[in-house]
């Protein structure tokens, strides 16, 4: 999928009138059951099924926030599929609502800016659930999953629960990281696609439950680990080109701890530092052609450069300072390419500065639990996005480097750093040296 980009100078982008807030829709049946008709395609090849539990209690016509994981855009097709023909708004990111936001509109989506401060967004959900007595379908995680597991969640989830005061349904998708994992390029794989879908939360739960029961039932179902189960289940993913990009995800190599040097191809994954060589075998296990394994899972992998980025934050060794190219996201009508620029990101937060001095934008650490980061992003290139409600900045690194998955750990540490350290009493400036390992949770 593409998107409308313009190329424009900084001013102009700035001069663009600013987005006005709609109220969502009701989803148009038709558009709906179009959606439905052509998404089928895609279920049949994955031979999908859904098993339900527990949805006895909740009456069909009645409004509930529908959960899911987020694994490839084929949830989009999943969701609508075991849904139907339950009338539900979709909680989706403004950026996918440039060039045609009339459209997402019919079919009932809910813009919001990821990662930001969005205090419209749940008076958004408000109307869908007590006047428009529609569902609302929400990816909590807000983000694809790099590694396959779950992506942290905010912990404001339960206080929007109590807050919408309806019962809460958890679909959970098996095999879909399998068929289109974001590293791999858009490239699908065959594989069988499964979900699950159950009744989280009932109304009496909502309703005697409090804030923190609540995520804690949330935040346990968000537990998960797709190597894991295609390892467990024996799923064979057998194409050649499963490993392609996998260094987006491992870019640390664990033997000569050099980043930026993996490449990942066919199905192996490089060091072209020292030449280890991984193979990505069929049931999505690592093993090594030519020495000791330091990983044979991926997300362990993946967990191990989360610790070593936590500890050079926690040292102050941690930065990045690369050149970047600079879009800009105003309003819905266009993404606007801006120029050129530099990305920095310390323990102090994110800095950009581009477009011959006149953009100059900083982001404190506190300001997001996660960041924006994508791959191949709207078939554009690897990205990261930082912004407000004035305006998003769209990110692309111009160095070559995989950078992408190493910021967005910094900048989930940072965020728990940030806040250990505070509720410690500490000064921000020193936290990242003060706050012990204890406070480091993966995920």
């Amino acid at each position: 999928m593409k998107i409308k980009v313009v190329d424009m100078t900084y001013e102009q982008a700035l001069a663009q009138p600013p987005q006005v807030h709609k109220k969502p829709k009701k989803p148009s049946h038709l558009f709906r059951t179009v959606l439905r008709a052509a998404s089928a395609p895609d279920l049949l090849a994955t031979h999908f099924h859904c098993e339900k539990i527990g949805m006895e209690q909740i009456k069909s016509d009645e409004p509930c926030l529908v959960l899911m994981n987020h694994s490839c855009f084929l949830d989009l097709k999943i969701a609508e599929a075991v849904l139907y023909p339950r009338p539900f708004n979709i909680v989706c990111t403004s950026d996918g609502f440039v060039g045609k936001e009339w459209l997402m509109r019919s079919v009932g989506c809910i813009p919001t800016r990821k990662f930001c401060s969005d205090a419209a967004l749940v008076r958004d959900m408000l109307y869908c659930v007590r006047t428009l007595k529609t569902s609302v379908l929400l990816y909590p995680e807000a983000s694809y999953s790099f590694d396959g597991t779950a992506t942290p969640l905010p912990e404001s989830i339960g206080k929007c629960v109590k807050a919408l005061n309806v019962p809460v349904v958890m679909i959970r998708t098996y095999g879909a990281f399998a068929r289109d994992p974001l590293y791999n390029g858009l490239q699908k794989r065959r594989a069988k696609v499964s979900a699950q879908m159950q009744c989280l939360l009932s109304s009496d739960d909502v309703a005697e439950l409090n804030v923190a029961g609540i995520n804690e039932r949330i935040f346990s179902a968000f537990r998960f680990d797709n190597f894991r189960w295609q390892e467990e289940n024996g799923v064979s993913v057998s194409e050649p080109f499963r490993a392609d990009g996998l260094n987006r995800v491992l870019y640390k190599c664990p033997h000569c701890l050099a980043e930026g040097k993996m490449e990942g191809k066919g199905t192996s994954l490089i060091c072209r530092s020292c030449g280890k060589e991984y193979r990505l075998t069929e049931i999505g296990t690592l093993e090594c052609l030519n020495g000791e394994a330091a990983f044979t899972h991926v997300p362990d992998w993946y967990a191990w450069e989360r610790q070593c980025v936590r500890e050079e934050l926690e040292s102050g060794a941690y930065q990045l300072d690369i050149p970047v190219q600079i879009c800009m996201m105003v309003n819905m009508r266009e993404i606007c390419r801006v120029g050129e620029g530099r990305l920095h990101h310390d323990e102090n937060g994110f800095h950009l500065t581009g477009c011959g001095g006149k953009l100059d934008y900083f982001q404190k650490p506190e300001a997001s639990y996660s960041l924006y980061a994508d791959y191949f992003w709207y078939e554009i290139g690897d990205m990261l996005c930082i912004g407000d409600h004035k305006a998003l900045y769209y990110c692309f690194p111009q160095d070559g480097g995989d950078v992408v998955a190493k910021t967005r750990l910094a900048a989930e540490e940072l965020y728990k750093l940030k806040r250990a350290a505070k509720a410690r009493g500490q000064c921000s400036t020193q936290c990242c040296r003060l706050v012990p390992h204890t406070v480091w949770e993966r995920g």
